[in-house]
């Protein structure tokens, strides 16, 4: 069994060496911050909160920030977990959305969070980005 290291920048890797797709354990906190781009390299955005399922445990979403100047005016995206690829090599995410389709994104305000466990509310975001809503 490979011994567990906490790195520098709070994520865990393993003894074993340098190599692989990068550190398969990392702290909430340090993903915070994170650019989100797509697939032709633009961004998307970045990631404001990480929201847990509490009852499995489970990431559930990415809350994405977008738009704005100085958080005035951004308007914020809960993108399902499942549907963000990590990045290790530009320490950040890709998304597989062009950008014109995610302006039309499910997307909300600061100040107005919606219910993320209600079910409808789920099913709208999940078809959006083509995920599995039985996955959470």
């Amino acid at each position: 069994m490979n011994k567990m290291q906490r790195n520098s920048d709070g994520s865990h890797g393993t003894d074993h060496g340098a190599g692989g797709p990068g550190p398969y354990l990392m702290g909430a906190h340090t993903l915070t911050g994170d650019a989100v781009l797509n697939r032709q390299g633009e961004v998307l955005g970045d990631i404001k909160e990480i929201m847990l399922n509490v009852k499995n445990g489970h990431v559930a979403y990415a809350v994405l920030a977008f738009g704005g100047f100085m958080s005035m005016g951004e308007k914020l995206f809960a993108v399902p977990w499942g549907a963000l690829a990590l990045d290790p090599a530009n320490k950040g995410f890709v998304l597989n959305v062009s950008k014109a389709r995610f302006a039309n994104a499910p997307g909300f305000d600061k100040d107005a969070w919606p219910d993320m466990a209600d079910p409808t509310w789920a099913r709208t975001v999940h078809t959006f980005y083509g995920t599995d809503v039985s996955v959470e």
